[in-house]
């Protein structure tokens, strides 16, 4: 039998957090004991005990890919490093975001991304953590279209978000397009303002949307990307979106709110108490109750560590917290098994200290496996005997 105690833990639920104990069996919670502490079992010296993080949406493989522009390292290479990381960064469940656009910009193309999509397949359950797939898919592609049955056909594969490609339109105006193309690929202005007006004309008048609605309704959550404008987040609800993610204004927040949408922003955004380009700021989305997941968007540290800035910032443990388990997973319908320490959910648990405005973790389990453990409390005074008990079955309801 596979079982552990992990007890004088700050543990975190739903709707409150207590000392007290979680006893873990064959990769299920089977209890959570309020102000109880057990002299056997894993003595976590009163550090917080969370779910696991759910990060519906990262781009960190690609910087294992391509640590440089340049410089570029095989998958397997890339994935092993990228699911060690998120272990030690307190993340259970990760989902990696591919673009299914041809981006000569930032080397991407579809045909790379569905290979890299088949090869996460083969070897994510031979991970630490729990891997799936997000498709950001461009919706002004026709090409995209050859590509719906083998997206279809990926295991892994469990949300799919409508990410427009026109030059200008959401998260960059031409202006930044045109910057970002000079100082990546060495060209004058002007040569970058004519190659991106020619993409504009070209694909200005191509929505797939209903297509690839049609494609993925049936088993997977439907989003759209960097909602800007009332029309974008309309638009998106349409054609069966139930995820605004990264809205880049107040105004399309509180439209998806008011079309009841879940609105996620990035963790990173929140941290750093801005966004690093200038759009809607998680921090004041957040003071009118517009947010409803932090995702980890480039970098798996802020995931916790806007836990703990927010619990700093007055907000309360168990929604700081639900932020980054339990709304994604009501999100992904995954709720039912994970996302909260609840009895009868699966074991995904991470316990962590945050004694200096981050998160250093102690432990990541995954189905009651732990999967990560480091030792930073050092120094940290020792239970006292006095506060011990005995781990007995009277005391554990059995």
């Amino acid at each position: 039998m596979n079982m552990h105690l992990l007890t004088n833990a700050r543990i975190v639920t739903p709707t409150e957090n207590f000392i007290g104990t979680v006893e873990i069996e064959n990769g299920i919670i089977v209890s959570v004991i309020k102000d109880k502490i057990y002299a056997e079992g894993i003595d976590v010296k009163q550090q917080w005990l969370i779910p696991g993080c759910i990060d519906i949406h990262t781009d960190y493989l690609e910087k294992e890919l391509y640590p440089r522009a340049s410089a570029a390292f095989p998958l397997p290479f890339a994935l092993h490093f990228m699911d060690a990381r998120a272990a030690a960064c307190g993340i259970t469940t990760v989902f990696t975001a591919l673009s299914f656009s041809d981006n000569e910009v930032k080397n991407r193309s579809i045909a790379q991304a569905l290979e890299l999509s088949k090869q996460i397949d083969e070897t994510r359950h031979s991970l630490l953590v729990r891997h799936f797939l997000h498709a950001r898919i461009d919706p002004n592609s026709n090409a995209i279209l050859e590509y719906l049955d083998e997206l279809r056909a990926l295991e892994s594969l469990y949300l799919v978000v409508y990410n427009d490609q026109i030059p200008g339109e959401r998260q960059f105006t031409i202006t930044q397009q045109i910057e970002m193309r000079v100082q990546g690929h060495g060209i004058t202005a002007e040569e970058a303002e004519k190659m991106l007006m020619e993409k504009a004309e070209r694909v200005k008048n191509i929505n797939n949307r209903k297509q690839i609605e049609e494609a993925f309704k049936d088993k997977y959550i439907i989003g759209s990307h960097d909602d800007t404008t009332i029309e974008h987040v309309e638009e998106g609800k349409f054609y069966g979106a139930t995820l605004s993610e990264m809205p880049t204004t107040m105004v399309a927040a509180r439209k998806a709110k008011e079309l009841d949408l879940w609105v996620c922003l990035g963790a990173p955004n929140y941290y750093r108490g801005g966004s690093h380009c200038g759009n809607l700021s998680s921090l004041d989305a957040m003071e009118e109750d517009l947010v409803d997941i932090l995702c980890s968007d480039y970098h798996f540290p802020t995931m916790l560590g806007s836990v703990v800035r927010m619990i700093d910032n007055g907000i309360s443990p168990s929604k700081a917290v639900n932020m980054v388990s339990l709304n994604p997973a009501r999100l992904l319908n995954f709720d039912g098994e994970t996302g909260s320490i609840e009895t009868g959910k699966k074991a995904d648990i991470v316990v962590f200290d945050s004694k200096k405005s981050f998160a250093a973790v102690s432990y990541a389990f995954v189905d009651g496996v732990c999967k990560y453990s480091a030792d930073y409390t050092r120094g940290v005074t020792p239970l006292k005997a006095e506060q011990k008990m005995e781990w007995n079955i009277t005391d554990r309801g059995l």
